[in-house]
């Protein structure tokens, strides 16, 4: 578990394809003070585990599945990523229960300067729209941010000047894709309610039964 707070951003320096995987080597000072090999580490909203280490760098293993669905598909030599150490119990929680388990790519679909700070509009797919909530959390390439408003196919996020500068927001561009990972809880929320439907659909029809006997 993660909390969405950058602890520092890193650099890809090398990038190569196994079997069924592709290894990252992520240059980093900071992060690694606190790491050894098999920690997790949240890069731009992924979870991943270190395989190897130095005091310069760590290489991490990436399945093709994981790939396919976040932008380690665009990902080269030279792309600078989010890290943030997974959460201990007696951290601060500062930003939201982050599971480092990416549910969408979406696109950036505007930057707009506000003052010393920023709203960037980003794109919402029909598989993660019912979970996005005005005023609720949500991340983005491993950051908590929260969203500021909605409407179809898109949602806005307000974005402080620190948090600007210190993750890689200061690079991205309009048309980049982006790893989102919806709050959690919107998901148990309605996994509780589908449960709950489904009881009271079954103990209807049993009440049917028993009154037709």
């Amino acid at each position: 578990m993660f909390t969405g707070l950058i602890s520092e951003v890193g650099k890809v320096v090398n990038k190569s394809n196994g079997q069924g995987y592709a290894r990252v080597v992520i240059s980093a000072t900071k992060i690694l003070e606190e790491s050894v090999i098999g920690d997790s580490i949240a890069c731009n909203g992924v979870c991943l585990t270190v395989v190897e280490s130095d005091k310069n760098s760590f290489s991490a293993d990436i399945s093709y599945e994981t790939i396919k669905r976040s932008s380690f598909s665009n990902i080269s030599i030279g792309s600078l990523v989010n890290l943030e150490l997974a959460l201990r119990l007696s951290d601060r929680l500062g930003g939201h229960l982050v599971s480092g388990h990416v549910d969408s790519m979406e696109r950036l679909l505007s930057i707009e300067s506000i003052g010393n700070g920023y709203k960037l509009t980003v794109s919402s797919s029909i598989d993660i729209e019912r979970y996005i909530a005005s005023k609720g959390s949500i991340t983005i390439d491993g950051i908590s941010l929260t969203v500021s408003d909605i409407r179809k196919g898109s949602f806005d996020i307000a974005v402080i000047p620190h948090t600007f500068s210190n993750t890689s927001l200061h690079l991205k561009r309009v048309g980049d894709t982006v790893n989102v990972e919806v709050d959690q809880i919107s998901r148990y929320i309605e996994r509780l309610l589908d449960k709950g439907n489904n009881k009271s659909s079954k103990d209807g029809r049993l009440l049917t039964l028993l009154q037709d006997r």
